[in-house]
């Protein structure tokens, strides 16, 4: 069994995810291979007709009900006086741009091996598509110096990256465990109700990755797929999509169409994923999202993944478990569920499903 995440994906090679990658920012004219005949069946609402995604001030002293409510309702919110500074999530951005910036065959050198889980790649949902999407990645799960000295060997820049990138995970680190105890605290979960988060709730083990994204401007955005619709697996994802307009949603209610998360000023965008899910007793839906591009501007927006130590069982809490909510799912550790997901894709919770919820979440 795979002890850490990174050795989950070992077995999970998948030819599609390491082919050489077009230099979109060069291209002219939407190649065949990044051409979407159709993006699904759900349509887009319009944002001044849909009920906005809610936005929680974390200074409210009403901040715990507020996050319950966003995330048995929705599954995604925005939140606003998080703690992290807004300079950090400039910079973090800015190193981004200047990392997706470089010439395309320097990049090679910082790609992703087969066996392997940080650098530049595919998404890893891309085999799931016919067609490849209009995006650019770079995985970071700990320190980066080994890929970026590749790219800037020698160099001052190379220091500064590292810098910055440390000093996101540990900000990162600190909201997202801040978010968990919230959404756990909404339900009435005290740090005693889960067993390995250790005495003081702060998740030593926890397992987390960072994934900064590159969307850049397309020739016909109307046909291209930035990133397609899919759920995440960790706890909770943290993002922070700058000014740029992209991020799409579907409500929880089953059928409704795709809402569009404007960005605020300083503002990050929390998601559910699926062990969270499935810790939560179906509670909180895993909300289904995906990426839009457009014709004027690089989007560039930074994923901050946060889920348990990769060989702990993730199981629908005791507490949450009763007569009259017996346990939706079956235990499974976060190693095991990355596994059925590669297989599976969006239907991995099915995989592990004991009981039908009342509610179905998005898969």
């Amino acid at each position: 069994m795979p002890t850490e995440l990174s050795d989950a994906f070992k077995s999970m090679s998948a030819p599609d995810l390491y082919r050489k990658q077009l230099d979109l920012t060069s291209i002219k004219e939407l190649p065949d291979s990044h051409a979407w005949s159709t993006f699904g069946n759900r349509p887009c609402v319009d944002s001044s007709m849909a009920e906005p995604v809610p936005v929680v001030d974390l200074s409210d002293p009403n901040a715990l009900t507020l996050v319950g409510d966003a995330c048995k309702s929705w599954g995604v919110f925005q939140v606003i006086n998080h703690g992290v500074p807004v300079g950090l999530l400039e910079a973090v951005e800015d190193v981004g741009r200047n990392l997706f910036a470089l010439p395309a065959e320097l990049k090679e050198k910082a790609t992703r091996p087969p066996d392997g889980f940080s650098g530049f790649g595919q998404p890893r949902i891309a085999p799931f598509f016919d067609k490849q999407m209009w995006y650019e990645g770079f995985t970071i799960l700990g320190s980066p110096l080994h890929l970026v000295s590749k790219l800037w060997p020698e160099d001052e820049y190379c220091t500064k990256f590292c810098e910055i990138t440390k000093e996101y995970d540990k900000q990162m680190k600190q909201l997202a465990n801040k978010l968990l105890w919230l959404m756990l605290g909404s339900l009435g979960i005290t740090k005693d109700d889960v067993e390995w988060a250790g005495p003081e709730g702060q998740l030593e083990g926890a397992h987390a990755a960072l994934q900064l994204n590159s969307y850049p401007a397309c020739p016909e955005p109307d046909k291209a797929m930035g990133l397609a619709e899919h759920t995440d697996s960790s706890f909770l994802t943290i993002l922070y999509q700058g000014t740029t307009s992209g991020l799409q949603v579907a409500a929880a209610a089953d059928g409704a169409g795709w809402i569009t998360v404007p960005p605020l000023p300083g503002a990050l965008v929390i998601n559910i994923g699926d062990l969270l899910h499935i810790l939560s007793n179906a509670a909180f839906p895993s909300v289904l999202h995906r990426a839009m591009v457009n014709s004027s501007k690089q989007r560039i927006s930074v994923a901050y993944f946060y889920g348990p130590p990769a060989t702990i069982p993730v199981a629908p809490i005791p507490k949450l478990v009763d007569s009259d909510h017996p346990p939706v799912y079956r235990s499974v550790t976060w190693s095991e569920f990355l596994a059925a997901k590669a297989k599976l894709f969006n239907m991995a919770l099915s995989s592990v499903r004991m009981l039908a919820p009342e509610t179905e979440s998005s898969e």
